[in-house]
């Protein structure tokens, strides 16, 4: 019997990222990179622990990826990410030239659509994987973060 991966495999190891940046005191957002049904790239959010705005996970993720691949192009791959990626992110993935994003939930103040951003012409998006568990971790941070302050 062949094992068949879906997005929603992927996305559940992305949301597992996204639990251990909730357990870092970290904004919940985690991101894998797959290529051929493998993943060679795990990150979540670390901006607080590097004290680096720019330690996203999809940019930690863009980073680890091209470091297994040898390369800065990420031909072949797909990103899966709990949150729609902000404008940082989806400028460094257009220029990844990443051809397909998976996005659970979306982030209608900072996501890139939002933002008026575009990706690579060639990137496919599909947005929703997962979106009710992602925004659920999310809405369960805040209000933590919300009640220690």
């Amino acid at each position: 019997m062949d094992l068949i991966l879906d997005d929603a495999y992927f996305m559940r190891k992305a949301l597992q990222e996204a639990e251990i940046a909730f357990q870092e005191g970290e904004v919940p957002i985690g991101a894998v990179i797959s290529v051929q049904g493998r993943i060679i790239a795990r990150a979540h959010n670390q901006t607080e622990r590097l004290n680096d705005v720019t330690a996203h996970a999809e940019m930690l993720a863009i980073t680890a990826a091209s470091n297994f691949l040898g390369g800065k192009y990420l031909y072949d791959c797909t990103l899966y990410v709990t949150l729609e990626p902000c404008l940082m992110c989806a400028g460094a993935l257009y220029w990844s030239q990443i051809p397909r994003i998976v996005y659970a939930a979306p982030d209608p103040q900072r996501g890139f659509s939002a933002s008026g951003g575009k990706l690579h012409p060639k990137t496919h998006i599909t947005a929703g994987v997962m979106e009710k568990e992602a925004s659920e971790l999310l809405k369960r941070f805040f209000i933590q973060r919300r009640n220690l302050n």
